[in-house]
């Protein structure tokens, strides 16, 4: 969105003011003019002459703000629009539908109620699934010498379980049991796999490597029981890379030649199974979670022919669509000049092109459509068959903002049907992420010196730090040089380690990033590295702090607001996101200071004085009146504070 700005005060003086402070100099340096009438002729100097510095003054107030603004615009630099979350949806299949494989189409409507009383949020699933009838009823990890279950860990989605035993050595392997009620399907049978990484008790991903390149540490062989064998499945995709990571594995399962059998002390079921055929890993895998029926979602609504209008010829003609922001690369705009709707392309900026180009510049964050002048980019040509409907929309997509960064199970409700899906079932397992409102003049201004010299390019400690804030949903980083998260305390060259903190609720204390808000950072950042570099994206390692403050109030005030106050106040200096004494979130790894604690609880209203005020951190009660420090890579945040106020009767 092109910049605009209500510009800073610099001197805030206005005529009154100028005329009041002239008078007050009068007499100290013309003690002989006494007469400060309006009729006066010296006191009309004066007021004149306070006219044209008020006006001087303001207009010289704009001129810095404005030449920097118009700086940006010359260098590119525009707000950022808002960005869209993503989720992941399972669509369970009825037990009873008539069909054994249900199509769930592409763009199909998922919403959660808006906390803010507004209209529902709205996903919508990026491509179309086929959704199985057999349900995963069975899941056993077998570590070559005996099976043990992880159904109820599946199931709860939390604690996480090893797929291939402790050791996952070859032969090692994963079985998977689905419902026997009916025959299995020829189908494509789509696995959506969560996979936890940890170090030090924190999430972490590891782009060191692009997508496409990364290999699996093991060699794995997908296989079917065909009733006195196992046999190869064909397999489609694997983005887990051998559940290294969170991602879809697509396999071919001939459901006809599918037979049931019973495994451990398992019912009759139809069996997949994966196992490790021969290399190894360096640390066995844990997966949080193994779904079927399930797809990638976005916080968009797709709209399909909307007429823009017409062209009337002129240079310059902008066109603005209904709905907005538009998410990125979804506009197809169509327009017809005498023979028949051509597509036209959208492209960053029109100087870079001639009067011929079919291009045009899209505002995401208005829906403006702006053409060419003939010179730089054609000028659609007036359709007198079509006046007014020969430029059209043919589909795009909007949507975004924090809102879609919507809580696990809350994505409940279909806004249409789908025959043999169980709506009552429809739900989100993990919660979406990656929505971010559009960037405000403010965020820009600092962004701008950071993006010019970075120029798109992870180099230095600052580059890191800067990139890894332009992915959506993420509101701070920082970038740890010779930081590998494997071994802590140990420089390692060439390695970098980028800690993410997302923009969550205010209401979370300590917001952690998803795994799938991690793999989008290793993504982005991967793309602007040094081939040289060993890049790690990891979340926040927080420590708990907690304050026991006695404290005396003001006999006028009133005790319950006071604690409250107070609590409220101690929780928010200490939040990753909002605290620090800058009010931008606690620094990292910064020790805490007694005497700020201590400053910050006087300074809250009807606070007369402090008895006693202790800091615990992670349960450990501190030295009182010490700096209390904090491990060189962790945040602090607080859920509660002990504070008793108490009037003073002296």
């Amino acid at each position: 969105m092109p910049l605009a700005a209500n510009f800073p005060v610099i001197d805030d003086r206005r005529f009154d003011d100028i005329v009041t402070e002239a008078k007050a100099r009068i007499p100290r340096y013309t003690p002989e003019w006494t007469d400060f009438n309006d009729s006066d002729p010296g006191m009309t100097l004066v007021q004149l002459f306070a006219w044209m510095a008020e006006m001087l003054i303001y207009r010289l107030g704009q001129v810095p703000n404005q030449s920097y603004l118009k700086f940006l615009e010359l260098v590119g630099i525009e707000l950022n629009p808002a960005k869209s979350a993503n989720v992941e949806i399972t669509f369970p299949v009825q037990p009873a539908a008539v069909d054994a494989v249900i199509i769930v189409p592409q763009h199909t409507q998922i919403t959660a109620e808006n906390p803010a009383g507004g209209p529902p949020i709205v996903f919508e699933t990026d491509e179309a699934l086929y959704a199985v009838r057999p349900s995963l009823d069975e899941v056993l990890a077998y570590d070559g010498f005996a099976f043990s279950s992880c159904t109820a860990a599946n199931a709860n989605a939390q604690s996480g379980f090893t797929p291939f035993g402790p050791n996952a050595a070859s032969g090692s392997a994963l079985y998977l049991g689905f419902n026997a009620a009916a025959a299995f399907p020829d189908v494509i049978l789509d696995l959506a796999v969560w996979v936890k990484q940890a170090a030090r008790g924190t999430a972490v991903s590891d782009c060191s490597l692009p997508a496409a390149k990364i290999f699996p540490s093991v060699d794995l062989s997908w296989q079917y029981w065909g009733g006195s064998n196992w046999f190869p499945l064909g397999l489609m995709k694997d983005d887990t890379a051998g559940f290294q990571r969170s991602g879809h594995i697509r396999v071919k399962i001939p459901g006809s030649q599918l037979t049931s059998r019973t495994f451990s002390s398992t019912g009759s079921l139809f069996w997949i199974r994966v196992e490790i055929q021969s290399g190894g890993y360096t640390k066995a895998p844990v997966v949080v979670a193994i779904r079927t029926n399930t797809a990638a979602a976005t916080e968009a609504q797709t709209v399909q022919n909307e007429v823009l209008g017409g062209s009337d010829g002129s240079p310059n003609q902008i066109l603005t669509l209904q709905n907005q922001p538009v998410l990125d690369g979804t506009l197809q705009l169509m327009v017809d000049q005498g023979e028949g709707p051509q597509p036209w392309s959208a492209v960053r900026d029109l100087a870079d092109y001639d009067g011929a180009a079919q291009v045009y510049v899209l505002d995401r964050t208005t829906g403006a459509v702006r053409f060419g002048d003939g010179t730089h980019g054609a000028i659609p040509v007036a359709n007198v068959n079509s006046p007014n409907d020969s430029i059209v929309a043919a589909t795009y997509r909007y949507g975004g903002g924090h809102k879609g960064n919507v809580p696990k199970a809350t994505l409940t409700s279909l806004s249409t049907s789908i025959a043999g899906i169980d709506e009552s079932a429809v739900s989100n397992l993990f919660a979406a992420y990656g929505g971010q409102d559009e960037e405000s003049l403010d965020e820009a201004k600092q962004r701008a010196p950071r993006a010019l010299a970075s120029r798109c390019r992870a180099v230095t400690q600052t580059d890191f730090t800067y990139l890894a804030t332009q992915v959506g949903g993420i509101k701070r980083a920082f970038a740890l040089p010779l930081t590998n998260p494997s071994y802590p305390g140990v420089q390692v060259a060439g390695a970098v380690t980028v800690i993410v903190v997302p923009d969550a609720d205010p209401e979370v204390p300590n917001p952690e990033p998803s795994d799938g808000m991690l793999r989008s950072v290793c993504a982005y950042l991967n793309l602007r590295r040094l081939i040289t570099t060993e890049l790690f994206v990891i979340g926040p390692s927080y420590q708990l702090v907690r304050a026991n403050v006695d404290l005396i109030a003001l006999n006028s005030s009133d005790l319950a607001q006071v604690k409250q106050a107070v609590e409220t106040s101690l929780t928010d200096f200490f939040h990753p996101l909002r605290g620090g004494v800058d009010g931008l979130g606690w620094p990292l790894g910064a020790p805490i200071f007694y005497s700020r604690v201590y400053q910050r609880v006087l300074s809250v209203p009807g606070v007369d004085r402090i008895n006693a005020l202790k800091i615990s951190l992670d349960g450990v009660e501190q030295p009182e009146c010490k700096d209390v420090p904090i491990r060189a890579s962790s945040l602090l945040y607080s859920t509660g504070h002990d504070v008793k106020p108490e009037y003073s009767f002296s």
